[in-house]
């Protein structure tokens, strides 16, 4: 059985192609069977490089303290334990035993955390694994690349990352960019011919090797080697570690929890020192209270644990992308979707379907109509002013349909009655209308087999193959199509009949007017041509390109088709302009069609549009002030692309720019999103994008710019209730110690605190975790696509949430103090109870403070009272929160290791009053924004009316 064959002695570089698929027991024309692929990739492994072993469970559990303040909450359980064992003042060490319990827990969630976030980011990965096309069992597919194996039969195209090492078999102007492996930057000419078997890399011109690009042409290969035994795999060795590169968001929370831990940590020094100097160090037990004290609040409000909570909130949102069709490739996309001002959006399958469909076909005897729509070849041929088509104008239509046949590279697939394409979705259209003629595309390839190609570019617009006639003349024929104005450039003939006449300026000037007038149809029009190779021509062929023929051609005709916009295209530009997004079309048609398209989907209310030749004239200025004003671009390459870019950012817009193509790469990845074409894009534009959609649909732009708006809104909505509950626990134990005396707590020279160490830990643990998960995943605000933009400049934190922080803490301390302050005798409030009984009342106060909070911050400017049932997982998170507390207030064991008594019912309800206060007192600064804001929204509404609106196509006009 053939195993990997990159080994020197085998050499498959100098092996004739046909040898080297047999020796790999690889049919050339039908690949391997299922089954036989099967039984390799489990004998031979996948193929990937291998990456370093992943870290183990028991490590990632000790990892979880690996913090400097969960060693020091350690360090001080441990003192606490050598303290009781000296002392023995109760049965067992509870302060100890529970710090150390609160740290397993904490160790536990974490863990758990971070690997939800690794089974999240494996799955994407494994949602975007790059495919490849091949050949098995005689079926051209799509195949996740790790899947491939020696002997696949592959199928590479322009665009395309060759997925393994492979010899090749066949070639049509193939070039493929190699500097990855050889350092060579110009695109490398590939052949078929063996070559010596001591050829280095760069001069084995008959293969092509893993992690290279192919940069024109296509071809097919057999698969010699795969994963580690490729020539990528010998020199993967600084490969092996992948790690997961912080996105900027993260790196920004990273910042923020280290500049709130070094204050917080100078907050709880001050508070042990100012305990220290007030009631003194008498003996070793108050020490190590007031230390375990200082510790226990500087982990408690350091929200360690935010980058394991971003993390999987990033996650879980970036698959819901996934299932809206939306892979996020780079994490900080998401980030960047929720400040996106422009979409600027490719025509072709993303605000249209993508199933082109023949409606027109021209010659020189007149006009024909094709009914039918899709691929499927039902339909007829109807000329106008007859009943059928026949005599001299079927000779004409079907040699213009012949061409299109063989200038063609697609096939149109049948399979329990439904019809696809496999290849251009304008060649497949061209197969479907040649059907309804009666030409079947087997047939006559069949007839006219190929012997070279120029393939079709940008620059070019054209597409010619050199066919063998196998009928009774033998000659060899040239078959072009592509855009008819250049099409025309070449043509000194067009066909009448059976006749070739004189192509005269007046014909040439006609059928540029019909082009014009199939475009303003909003159709898509192509041209074709063909000629017979001369005697001269034809004894030359074999050592030159089809290219070089294209000139002396006779015009067949003109092929006018359309792509009908997507039914939730226009719904979705509406949704756009709602969020203050303005969307644009970028596009390589017609002018016309360009237009009519923008016109009926609601880009574009006027008939303006810039093509390329114009935009090539204009300075940066200039076009700066243009792309202000114009949503439609036509006739545009991909340069042009980069340039309308440049200039929208320029203005200061954050641009998500759609592309397909080798050399929309720059432009996408010059872009602040680049979202790349699941189904038509190349695999280097792909690699180049940082959104991948699955299925070219401009509506699934816009879900995930409402999605990654709703992400990033949940690590704002938990972010501020972490820090501003956090925020309470350090004010309340802070001004405790500054207003010690006028709360009667300092009064007979001993350390009484509001709260126990261990009870700022096990609040910690309880608000910390399951709500600020919760609103991780909280359902998006109605009126989130009803919002402008968030501004790039401003930072996850922003004013408003400072001042929102401050607020809620201030309002949490003080409440707790004065509950506090009300259960004690002495202070402001008389009070019944003692220190235990206190100390339990301002635990379980501040405790249900943080859990009212949670809902506040489900939204900074609706009540909290709308939709309050939507998150079915807050409430299961207070009740949890709750449940567990309980165990703590009532359960003997739990009392005395917590320092708590038995609440009565007054005592809840006291609480529960006096914690509910942080909602009303939020709820009245929110409405009254939202009064403020009133004015302001009808301002707005009023300069975006149609009366006052300027000018239509101005940026972020909804906004």
């Amino acid at each position: 059985m053939p195993e990997n064959l990159n080994a020197e002695e085998t050499a498959p570089h100098a092996r004739v192609a046909a040898d080297v698929a047999s020796a790999m027991g690889t049919d050339t024309t039908a690949g391997l069977s299922s089954s036989e692929a099967q039984a390799r990739l489990e004998r031979l492994g996948a193929n990937e490089l291998e990456r370093e072993a992943a870290v183990s469970a028991w490590r990632r559990f000790l990892l979880q303290f690996k913090d400097a303040l969960v060693l020091l909450l350690v360090a001080a359980a441990v003192i606490s334990c050598i303290v009781w064992a000296v002392e023995r003042e109760t049965s067992l060490p509870y302060e100890g035993l529970v710090i150390i319990t609160i740290l397993l827990l904490n160790a536990i969630l974490g863990f758990l955390q971070e690997g939800q976030a690794e089974k999240a980011l494996a799955s994407l990965r494994a949602m975007a694994a790059p495919e490849a096309s091949l050949v098995r069992d005689g079926v051209q597919r799509r195949l996740v690349t790790r899947d491939l194996v020696p002997g696949d039969l592959l199928i590479i195209n322009e665009g395309d990352t060759v997925p393994a090492d492979a010899r090749l078999l066949a070639v049509a102007e193939l070039q493929t960019l190699e500097a990855s492996l050889t350092g060579e930057s110009s695109p490398v000419t590939k052949s078929t011919q063996p070559v010596a078997s001591d050829a280095g890399i760069g001069d084995r011109l008959n293969m092509i090797f893993a992690g290279t690009t192919v940069s024109f042409g296509h071809g097919r290969a057999v698969v010699t080697a795969t994963g580690m035994s490729t020539e990528l795999g010998r020199i993967a060795g600084m490969l092996k570690t992948t790690k997961s590169p912080t996105t900027p968001l993260q790196r920004e929370l990273d910042r923020l929890g280290k500049q709130l831990g070094t204050t917080v940590v100078v907050i709880a020094a001050v508070v042990v020192a100012s305990l220290l100097m007030l009631y003194g160090a008498h003996d070793a037990a108050t020490v190590v209270q007031v230390l375990m004290f200082g510790v226990a609040l500087a982990v408690a409000a350091a929200p360690e644990g935010l980058a394991a909570v971003v993390t999987v909130v990033l996650a879980m949102g970036v698959q819901r992308m996934a299932r809206r069709g939306a892979i996020v490739r780079k994490l900080p996309a998401v980030e960047a979707l929720g400040s996106a001002t422009i979409i600027a959006s490719d025509k072709t399958g993303t605000l249209t379907r993508n199933e082109m469909t023949v409606r027109v076909l021209v010659t020189a005897a007149g006009r024909v109509d094709v009914t039918g729509t899709g691929y499927s070849p039902e339909g007829a041929l109807l000329p106008q002013g007859l009943q059928e088509l026949s005599g001299a104008w079927k000779q004409e239509t079907d040699q213009l349909l012949q061409a299109a046949v063989l200038a063609n590279n697609a096939q149109l697939n049948e399979k329990q009655g439904a019809w696809s394409i496999q290849g251009d979705p304008t060649e497949g259209a061209l197969l479907s209308a040649a059907r309804k003629a009666g030409l079947e595309a087997g047939e006559t390839r069949g007839r006219f087999p190929r012997l070279s190609e120029a393939a079709f570019s940008s620059e070019r617009k054209l597409m010619s193959t050199v066919n063998q006639d196998g009928g009774p003349s033998g000659h060899r024929l040239l078959f072009t199509k592509g855009a008819p104005g250049t099409l025309l450039e070449r043509c000194t003939h067009e066909l009448s009949g059976e006749k070739a006449v004189p192509l005269t300026p007046e014909r040439r000037a006609q059928i540029l007017l019909i082009t014009e007038e199939m475009a303003a149809e909003a159709l898509r029009t192509l041209g074709t041509a063909s000629r017979s190779l001369d005697s001269e021509d034809s004894a030359k062929e074999a050592g030159r390109k089809a290219s070089e023929f294209e000139h002396g051609l006779t015009f067949l005709g003109l092929i006018g088709m359309i792509d009908p916009p997507r039914p939730e295209a226009g719904a979705a530009v509406e949704r756009a302009k709602a969020a203050g997004i303005r969307p644009m079309l970028i596009t390589g048609d017609h002018p016309g069609t360009a237009v009519a398209i923008a016109r009926e989907l609601g880009i574009s209310s006027d008939d303006r549009v810039l093509t390329g030749t114009e935009l090539e004239r204009m300075s940066e200025p200039e076009l700066a002030k243009a792309t202000q004003e114009i949503s439609v671009y036509a006739r545009v390459n991909p340069k042009h692309k980069l340039r309308i870019v440049k200039a929208l950012q320029g203005n200061g817009e954050i641009v998500a720019m759609t592309g397909d193509g080798v050399n929309d790469a720059p432009a996408l990845k010059s872009s602040d999103i680049g979202v790349a074409m699941g189904i038509t894009g190349t695999d280097v534009s792909k690699e180049a994008a940082d959104l991948v959609l699955t299925d070219d649909n401009f509506a699934t732009i816009v879900a995930a710019v409402e999605e990654g708006r709703a992400v990033f809104s949940n690590i704002r909505k938990f972010l501020e209730y972490l820090l501003s509950s956090n925020a309470g626990e350090v004010l309340t134990v802070f001004l405790s110690v500054v207003l010690a005396r006028p709360l009667g707590l300092g009064d007979k020279g001993t350390l009484v605190l509001p709260l126990l160490a261990t009870q700022i830990l096990w609040i910690n643990l309880l608000t910390d975790g399951a709500p600020a998960l919760a609103l991780g995943v909280d359902p998006a605000e109605p009126d989130l696509m009803r919002r402008p933009p968030r501004p790039r400049s401003e930072g996850v934190i922003n004013a408003k949430m400072r001042w929102d922080i401050a607020i809620v803490g201030l309002v949490m301390a003080a409440g707790t103090l004065l509950v506090f302050d009300a259960a004690l005798p002495g202070g402001f409030f008389e009070g019944p109870g003692g220190i235990e009984y206190g100390r339990t009342m301002a635990f379980t106060t501040l405790m249900l403070f943080q859990l009212f909070n949670a809902f506040n911050a489900r939204s900074d400017a609706q009540s909290a009272f709308r939709g309050l049932f939507r998150n079915g997982w807050m409430w299961a998170a207070v009740g949890l929160s709750i449940a567990l507390h309980f165990l703590v207030i009532y359960v003997p064991f739990l009392q005395a290791a917590f320092g708590t008594v038995r609440l009565s019912g007054g005592d809840w309800f006291r609480s529960i009053a006096v914690a509910s206060s942080v909602l009303w007192i939020v709820e009245g600064m929110k409405l009254v924004a939202r009064i403020k804001q009133r004015p302001e929204t009808a301002e707005r509404a009023g300069e975006d009316s149609p009366v006052a609106r300027q000018s239509p196509g101005s940026t972020n006009a909804a906004a």
